[in-house]
């Protein structure tokens, strides 16, 4: 007996991509990414570091969420917001 899978990451209604997380793990990948985000940022001082560094790191941890919503998310395609589905 197999048991249905659980995605962290729903498929938004209108659109490509995932909405809110739906599962507690979810949150907690959401919470712990963004606390990264904003230590990441807040520690590449700009009068030290250029500009491009923080860019570069902004891009990376926007590629990392991107990952794990399509690892544990649903399967992403373009929705028009038709519940018939």
């Amino acid at each position: 007996m197999t048991t249905p899978r659980t995605y962290w990451f729903p498929a938004k209604r209108y659109g490509w991509g995932w909405g809110p997380p739906t599962a507690w793990q979810g949150w907690i990948v959401l919470v712990l990414w963004t606390l990264v985000l904003l230590a990441g940022v807040l520690l590449l001082r700009h009068d030290r570091h250029p500009m491009g560094a923080t860019l570069a790191f902004v891009l990376l941890m926007g590629a990392a969420l991107t990952l794990i919503c399509y690892w544990k998310g649903e399967p992403p395609r373009w929705r028009w917001g038709d519940s018939s589905e």
